[in-house]
């Protein structure tokens, strides 16, 4: 994103008040950040594949009596031979959100659930497992607050024999740690941190998935920062979360996508970001997100990868804002990470328009007063890709002026090459029309610099139906956007100024 001052900028900042364009861009520059570190994406799993015995899943869609719940809590309350059978009609009885609350107002009801849960019988442990699955997944916090009598004997599951019932156990922990904060106080006390390392280094790709799953619920907690965080670096989890970023693990996609946001949300918290750097967080960033590119221009990659490349690109994008240094482990990889992040962009357009804003936010962070960076879009040729990028609305077109901006800030060379690209004033006399005022702020001040800097630029403007576009925003209602394109006018259209 644009910062600092590029050569002989600093008299005409003085009378157009550039300086001030920079100043408020930096205020939503950090509310973006806050909004980002903040963002809560809460998303509770009910992995139906976790079924046992072969037993295929009826997905009930009907409403359920309370008389009907009620028979099947006496059922598995007496302990009558057909109990299994009734812990499997309730199973899926509790897929329903009214059947759910009706049965955990029940006396004792989650006691005797989390009784048949700890049972020696395998086939009545799972299904009561799944049974509280099911609770667990409920949006009713107040759900989550019946079930914390079961995290213990949850936790101490979480070194048993079967992969597949630990597993279970960890959805149930996520899903319970999601959104009350009570539970997770008192998973921290019991040591869910120290059971969750363990299960990270588990030879079974789900244990491991399920494992980074429960901690990402962890960590996007409010408190997480002054909590949950600390834990976790404590422990030394996050070595474990960098090695699985990685396409070739034999713990597959899905994990990475785990490991990937419970990365990104220790980084956005600020907690230690030069430790993350230290474990080499970014060197792994940078090689995932150019296999990915590489992956997708090959087209060998499978679907879903949007969802790896979005909280990697934010993760990335975090350790560049608040480490300035940062940017320097990315430099070597230059050419390739922006080759990667342009196909991003394009690929995920129109699909995943939130993807190519991610990654256009992460171009920002590189190019901000980095000679380098600058440098490599043009040998790569991508100004043309970004300028396709103008027409589309979403803080998509605002972000490619950003770009486009911290490009024209390195100097007289760069203004004179972006002025060479034949589309660039025909997409900005668009960008001037818009309705938005941001949009066109920024365009004035990618003019101002252009212009400032590269005196033929008038002349290719001016032809090119520009200064009819800057009259026409003499009758724009905004009146700071009117100052502006008048010092435009009278500055470098004197003879056309109105």
């Amino acid at each position: 994103m644009i910062r600092g001052t590029g050569p002989g900028i600093r008299s005409r900042n003085r009378v157009c008040g550039v300086e001030e364009i920079k100043a408020r861009r930096r205020q939503q520059e950090r509310a973006l950040r806050k909004a980002r570190k903040e963002k809560q994406l809460v998303s509770k799993r009910l992995p139906r594949g976790l079924q046992g015995d072969g037993e295929e899943m009826e997905i009930r869609e009907t409403s359920v009596t309370q008389e009907e719940v009620l028979q099947l809590y006496q059922r598995i309350q007496h302990g009558s031979d057909d109990r299994l059978a009734a812990l499997r009609s309730l199973h899926q009885v509790l897929q329903l959100k009214e059947a759910q609350q009706m049965f955990v107002r029940f006396e004792n009801s989650i006691r005797v659930l989390i009784g048949l849960f700890t049972s020696n019988l395998a086939s009545v442990q799972l299904k009561a497992a799944q049974c509280l699955l099911e609770l667990s997944h409920s949006d009713d916090p107040s759900i989550s607050l019946v079930c914390l009598p079961a995290t213990p004997y949850l936790l101490t599951y979480l070194s048993g024999q079967s992969a597949k019932f630990t597993e279970l156990c960890l959805y149930i922990l996520g899903n319970l740690a999601a959104e009350n904060e009570a539970v997770r106080n008192q998973l921290l006390l019991q040591g869910v941190i120290q059971a969750l390392a363990i299960c990270l280094q588990s030879p079974h790709g789900a244990v491991v998935e399920a494992a980074a799953y429960s901690l990402s619920q962890m960590l996007q907690a409010k408190e997480a920062g002054e909590k949950i965080i600390p834990a976790v670096l404590e422990a030394n989890l996050t070595p474990h979360l960098i090695r699985l970023l990685d396409l070739d693990s034999e713990f597959g996609m899905q994990t990475a996508v785990e490991c990937a946001w419970c990365l990104h949300y220790i980084v956005s918290s600020g907690v230690n970001c030069e430790c993350m750097i230290s474990q080499n967080l970014i060197r792994q960033a940078v090689i995932l997100l150019i296999a990915l590119g590489k992956a997708i221009e090959s087209g060998i990659t499978t679907d879903g990868v949007e969802l790896l490349i979005y909280p990697v690109a934010r993760c990335l994008g975090n350790l560049i804002v608040s480490n300035g240094p940062a940017r320097s482990k990315v430099q070597p990889h230059a050419s390739d990470v922006l080759r990667a992040l342009s196909t991003f962009t394009s690929r995920f357009l129109q699909s995943r328009p939130f993807v190519t804003r991610e990654c256009l936010w992460l171009l920002n962070n590189l190019t901000a007063g980095d000679e380098q960076f600058c440098s490599a879009i043009f040998h790569l040729n991508l100004v043309p890709v970004f300028l396709q990028l103008i027409p589309f609305s979403g803080g998509i077109n605002t972000l490619v002026l950003m770009l486009l901006g911290n490009i024209a800030e390195m100097g007289p060379e760069y203004c004179e090459k972006l002025q060479q690209q034949t589309d660039i004033f025909p997409a900005l006399c668009t960008t001037l029309r818009t309705a938005d005022p941001e949009v066109v702020r920024l365009t004035l001040e990618v003019l101002n610099l252009i212009l400032s800097h590269c005196q033929q630029a008038c002349v290719s403007f001016a032809n090119q139906s520009g200064i009819s576009a800057l009259e026409a925003i003499q009758y724009n209602s905004n009146e700071e956007i009117r100052v502006r394109a008048n010092y435009l006018m009278d500055r470098y259209f004197t003879h056309k100024a109105v």
